[in-house]
């Protein structure tokens, strides 16, 4: 998994509906998108999931759910992202199938320590810069704490909070494989644009990623 990951924020939408920010990041060039919806009951929760399946299917983009493995099993979701406090990973992986994309939140040493034995997809560092999208995580990691990560594990990292397109160059260069932004495009004025400069900077970036030992 690399490029741009888009993590929905229904409160962060102020200039166009969500489904609307989606379809346009998808056009921009983005590689993933995460549907996170703390405060949906469950029915209003499937039917949005449903709606950008239609969006993301067409285009080969996974739909990865957060938190909710029955919503991912009930849409037929690529995968799901957990957090430290939901479904443990190995039941998510026994409901969902060997093929299921599953990543895990990291925003401790210690979780990155317990995740290096599990067949994760990816882990998401969290978070690198401090954010107003979420306000009860750890102290944030910085460019020091992902690169200590990108040394010891041996799992894809995922880089999101505080992120944008100034600060995506670092991160990258820094070890993330995946930028993972949520204002930066579902606040934008352009989302298509937003996303579309996102896109180039990770492209622009990633080759001296390679040169990391």
């Amino acid at each position: 998994m690399e490029g741009i990951y888009l993590v929905t924020d229904a409160s962060a939408c102020t200039h166009h509906l969500l489904e609307t920010i989606v379809a346009k990041a998808v056009q921009a060039g983005i590689s993933c998108v995460q549907l996170r919806e703390k405060h949906l009951d469950t029915r209003s929760f499937l039917a949005r999931a449903q709606g950008l399946k239609t969006i993301l299917a067409p285009a080969r983009i996974p739909l990865i759910i957060n938190d909710r493995v029955d919503i991912a099993l009930a849409v037929g979701a690529d995968g799901v992202h957990l957090g430290q406090t939901d479904m443990p990973y190995s039941m998510a992986r026994r409901l969902l199938g060997p093929r299921a994309l599953i990543g895990l939140s990291v925003e401790t040493w210690e979780d990155v320590v317990a995740a290096q034995d599990l067949a994760l997809d990816y882990l998401g560092v969290s978070p690198i810069f401090p954010t107003p999208t979420k306000t009860d995580t750890k102290a944030p990691w910085g460019l020091d704490g992902l690169a200590r990560i990108k040394a010891y594990s041996r799992h894809p990292l995922v880089a999101i909070g505080g992120l944008n397109a100034k600060n995506t160059a670092p991160v990258i260069r820094a070890g993330a494989h995946c930028i993972a932004v949520v204002s930066a495009v579902c606040s934008a004025l352009d989302p298509f644009g937003a996303a579309r400069e996102l896109c180039a900077q990770f492209e622009n970036a990633r080759p001296s990623q390679e040169t990391l030992p």
